[in-house]
């Protein structure tokens, strides 16, 4: 057993660390939306219901957890929580153990030690590989939905009966530091989790398996898949750790000092008039008219609503936000994770910790900080308007977004990439391998731009004899989409200068408006509404956000991917106009 000091700092420490690794590994899940999205060949919607499935999770026991778990020893509760974290982190990570190689869509076979470069120009119809059949069955994204509930269950007693744990061997004046530390801490998880999703994302998906001079495509292609298996090892042993200090804590500690007991601030009384007979409400037979009594009040209900739309946005903006740089952007995996890293979430701290700060500064009542929440939110959605200013045109990809002689733009189908100058050759429209013209214009494939030769190997192929890119002889194409054009490039820091901006002033207004739910309410039911507020966020927001934010997105798909073995694959170009 530890003396009383020394187990108050031993627990805020591995509450501080859990919170932090948990914050890490859901992080991480974030940065590697487009990764799993490209090597289990699925749609957007489909990562939403991965994303999702984090908070079904949390919801399956979090009733149980909170009634139970205060009865039981709250510190091997929260051990046992941080255990099942990191067996559903290293879940997701299995399938990358399970199934083969990685093996990006292309229309150009390349054979090992040959000395002679394979044809772009096909004289007869591809056929698909041998095994096709049951490989084309294989949903190994399902190990990673089940990975991801489970660490859903597994993060549920950690905040709530680490919390009340702190609340109940604390001081009144000291419970609110310790907790705003614990806090603080969790901040920094996001941070390394979005900058451990950029360095994986560098590295290429079978790193050591493969020879890398074979592989053609760059971390800013489209079907460029990095080491996603490898943070959620390195969450996962984070995690584990975390479960460590726990098991040595006692269950209880007691009390630093005298307790003074809750009472009614005179303002709370005059706020809310018609809950005095709620005070000491028995959950088992007055649960349901004390919960119709606090949904009747107007100030907590209207928190609610506001509290549920603006999460449903902001969800869907997290999780999408790395996806939405690349597409429109077109940067890397890796440089997006970076930047959200180290420029949004700081960002959103700052304005957490500032809006705190000014509300104990200017003095703010309920009403002071319902009009100052109320005030930097419309600010805020108001300069996020601006994004739409921020455009870049669609990448020039001919039969996609433009006709082959590049004046019109035109509405993609299967047939539109077919043209009189590659028609010498079985080309397939299915194929994403794309190639820039020294015209300037991408091509869906060697073959699709009419090339007949190629030179070189890996990423230095250059194909030759392209009819399709000029209309008189020897014209070449390199590998991968042209680059975009320099006014793109000089919108780019504008559009990050408004993400922080807009970050910043959304998130002054956080800490206020939590400060409102809390003050708008008796103390005797600021459990219940808390624990509702929560309920109802994580199922009509945490839930549903990912999954029809990545439905919507998937309607922008200019052109999919196909799988190794026919069907539908992972989007490779979007309508960046329709996506913004």
């Amino acid at each position: 057993t530890c003396e009383k000091l020394t187990c108050h700092h031993m627990f805020l420490v591995a509450l501080s660390f859990a919170y932090f690794a948990k914050a890490l590994s859901g992080s991480y899940m974030k940065s590697t939306i487009t990764q799993l999205e490209r090597r289990f060949d699925i749609p957007s919607y489909l990562i939403g219901v991965i994303d999702g499935s984090f908070e079904i999770g949390n919801l399956l026991v979090i009733a149980f957890v909170s009634y139970f778990g205060a009865k039981l020893h709250r510190p091997k509760i929260i051990a046992v929580g941080c255990i099942l974290m990191s067996i559903g982190t290293f879940i997701i990570a299995l399938p990358h153990f399970i199934i083969g190689r990685y093996e990006y869509e292309t229309s150009v076979r390349w054979v090992v030690n040959s000395t002679l470069n394979p044809s772009p120009c096909p004289t007869l119809s591809a056929s698909f590989p041998p095994g096709c059949e049951s490989e084309s069955n294989l949903s190994m994204w399902i190990y990673v939905l089940l990975g991801n509930v489970l660490r859903g269950i597994g993060e549920t007693p950690v905040q709530p009966l680490g919390i009340s744990y702190i609340d109940d061997f604390a001081t009144e004046e000291n419970a609110a530091l310790y907790v705003g530390c614990v806090q603080t801490i969790s901040v920094v998880g996001p941070v390394f989790g979005y900058l451990l999703g950029s360095l994986c994302a560098k590295i290429y998906v079978d790193i050591g398996f493969v020879k890398m001079e074979t592989i053609t495509i760059t971390p800013a292609d489209a079907r460029w898949v990095g080491a996603w298996w490898l943070g959620y090892l390195i969450a996962g042993v984070i995690t584990l750790l975390s479960a460590i200090p726990f098991w040595f804590l006692p269950r209880s500690i007691p009390i630093s000092g005298p307790r003074v007991p809750e009472k009614c601030t005179p303002e709370q009384t005059s706020f809310i008039k018609d809950l005095s007979y709620c005070y000491y409400f028995c959950p088992s037979t007055d649960f349901f008219p004390t919960l119709r009594t606090l949904l009747a009040h107007p100030v907590y209900l209207i928190y609610l609503c506001v509290t549920i739309i603006q999460l449903n946005s902001l969800i869907g903006m997290v999780t999408y936000k790395p996806k939405y740089i690349e597409q429109h952007f077109r940067q890397s995996a890796s440089k997006a994770n970076f930047l959200m890293g180290v420029i949004n979430i700081p960002a959103v701290a700052l304005g957490m910790f500032s809006g705190g700060l000014l509300m104990k500064r200017l003095k703010l009542n309920i009403m002071g900080a319902a009009r100052f929440a109320f005030g930097t939110s419309l600010i805020g959605y108001i300069l996020s308007l601006f994004f739409f200013a921020m455009s870049c045109e669609n990448a020039k990809v001919a039969g996609v977004t433009l006709s082959y002689n590049s004046l019109d733009a035109i509405s993609y189908d299967k047939h539109s990439v077919f043209t009189a100058c590659n028609s010498d050759c079985f080309c397939s429209s299915s194929d994403w391998d794309p190639v820039c013209g020294e015209n300037g214009i991408t091509y869906v494939s060697p073959c699709l731009a009419g090339c007949t030769t190629s030179v070189g190997s890996g990423k230095n192929t250059v194909f030759s004899n392209c009819s399709c890119v000029g209309v008189a002889g020897n014209f070449t194409a390199s590998t991968g989409q042209c680059p975009q054009k320099d006014d793109c490039d000089r919108m780019f820091p504008y559009f990050l200068a408004l993400s922080v901006i807009t970050s910043f002033i959304i998130s002054l207004g956080g800490t206020p408006g939590y400060m409102l739910l809390i003050r708008c309410i008796k103390p005797q039911l600021k459990s219940l509404a808390l624990g509702f507020h929560a309920l109802a966020t994580r199922t009509l927001a945490g839930i549903p956000a990912p999954i029809y934010f990545g439905a919507i997105i998937d309607t922008t798909c200019l052109k999919w991917g196909q799988k190794r073995c026919g069907g539908i694959g992972a989007c490779r170009i979007y309508n960046t106009t329709a996506y913004r």
